[in-house]
């Protein structure tokens, strides 16, 4: 008899697909009812090697599916059991992956197969007919690698101002960025775009959320959360959390048992 809800196990992705990909989890879905989630906006692209029942992304139906950054949250539904791989790439990682410029790919989700044609198919196969979910994971670390190994070479300047950009937790500005490249605004933009799919400025939201999502969950006070991440006030903190992940600080603080949320 199979559990109902969802199961999961994550491995650390190997040392030659790191720069690529911050997260492989294999996980199975199975629920008495439909689910209805808000997945938050991540510095990253998602890609789900699935296997089962469709899911419902943004109104629309997709098995095995991706796509590029967002600068908003997405609407999922989970209709019937499912299982499969997720993998979080880097923007370097899709870039090299799907071989197109990342702003083609912005806010949008689309099958595997209209991005990497029959290697999408291959690859899902494989995952299905490997039953160990450590195996599983351990083959697409592989099929993952031999992949973006083939993928165009990437913008070294702009690997730079994007790990300049995590560092900081996206608090440094588009201007110093440029400035310390030597380039335009507009050619930061424009390789920014090319390499990433969102320009700097956005990118940096995108950043500063995930940083202060993190120091929420861990129980960090909201007020020093908005200080040290850089945002105008508790105000401005809440309107990013609605915009980027369907939320609000206050609704997913840690709270001591016992102690009632305010409706």
């Amino acid at each position: 008899m199979s559990m109902l809800g969802p199961a999961m196990v994550e491995a650390v992705p190997s040392a030659a697909l790191r720069p690529y990909a911050t997260r492989l989890c294999a996980y199975r879905e199975h629920y008495d009812s439909p689910v209805t989630r808000s997945e938050a906006a991540v510095p990253g692209a998602v890609l789900i090697l699935a296997f089962g029942t469709p899911m419902e992304v943004g109104g629309e139906r997709f098995t095995a599916f991706t796509g590029g950054l967002s600068d908003r949250f997405t609407v999922t539904r989970v209709t019937g059991p499912s299982e499969g791989v997720e993998v979080v790439l880097t923007p370097f990682g899709a870039r090299r992956l799907f071989g197109v410029p990342m702003r083609h790919l912005t806010n949008l989700t689309m099958p595997v197969a209209d991005l990497l044609g029959p290697w999408a198919e291959m690859a899902v196969d494989r995952l299905a007919g490997t039953p160990s979910w450590r195996e599983r994971l351990a083959l697409a670390d592989r099929l993952l690698v031999a992949r973006v190994h083939e993928g165009p070479s990437l913008d070294p300047a702009v690997t730079w101002a994007w790990g300049r950009l995590l560092r900081s937790g996206g608090q440094v500005s588009p201007s110093v960025l440029a400035e310390s490249l030597g380039w335009s605004h507009r050619h930061l933009v424009a390789r920014f775009q090319d390499q990433i799919g969102l320009p700097p400025k956005t990118a940096s939201r995108v950043i500063r959320f995930g940083r202060a999502l993190r120091m929420v969950r861990s129980g960090t006070a909201i007020t020093r959360v908005a200080a040290e991440c850089g945002f105008y006030d508790q105000a401005h903190m809440n309107r990013e959390f609605r915009g980027l992940g369907d939320t609000t600080p206050g609704q997913i603080r840690p709270r001591p048992d016992g102690e009632r949320r305010a409706s």
